[in-house]
């Protein structure tokens, strides 16, 4: 007869491995084709309005968390800053975008890619206008820069005004 100290060594030695628990697997890295969508716009960029050779601001784009999250440091030279988060909803396709900058508050945009340009629309009240929609669309440029246009509507989107109009130029890397 085998004892239970006999017994229970020869079931440890014959267990199977059990698996690993899921918070210390590594996290799903986000690689698909809609998650580099936003690619174009990653990059670190000195940012000029369009038309101009006026500086306004350095932005920083990085790709992070395993290509999940695209977060911007927007660092104007005469303004307050502010970052964005940007992600793509894997189950709808649909991009959002939420801005927070020095003022208190966040703005939370959404859309997607259509023409090969990634268009954002959100609601960003002000004082004057508290139904203010905004539509950004970022587009690459054949130089390689991205130009960041932005619209204004203050009629639920049936009219639109430029309401500014950026290109990010590629850092120089030996500046």
């Amino acid at each position: 007869m085998i004892s239970t100290m006999a017994l229970a060594v020869l079931l440890q030695s014959t267990t199977l491995p059990q698996p690993t628990p899921p918070h210390l697997l590594p996290p799903p890295q986000c690689t698909s084709e809609a998650h580099g969508q936003f690619d174009f716009w990653v990059g670190e960029w000195d940012v000029y309005p369009n038309g101009q050779d006026i500086k306004v601001a350095d932005s920083r784009i990085e790709k992070k968390h395993g290509g999940c999250a695209i977060i911007e440091n927007w660092m104007p030279l005469r303004a307050r800053g502010g970052t964005s988060l940007n992600h793509v909803d894997p189950e709808t396709g649909i991009w959002h975008q939420k801005w927070i900058g020095s003022s208190p508050g966040a703005v939370e945009f959404s859309g997607g890619l259509a023409d090969g340009k990634m268009v954002l629309t959100g609601n960003w009240p002000s004082a004057t206008a508290p139904h203010q929609l905004i539509r950004m669309t970022y587009s690459l440029q054949k130089d390689g820069s991205v130009r960041q246009f932005g619209e204004a509507s203050t009629d639920h989107g049936l009219s639109w005004q430029v309401s500014f109009d950026f290109i990010y130029r590629p850092k120089d890397p030996d500046a």
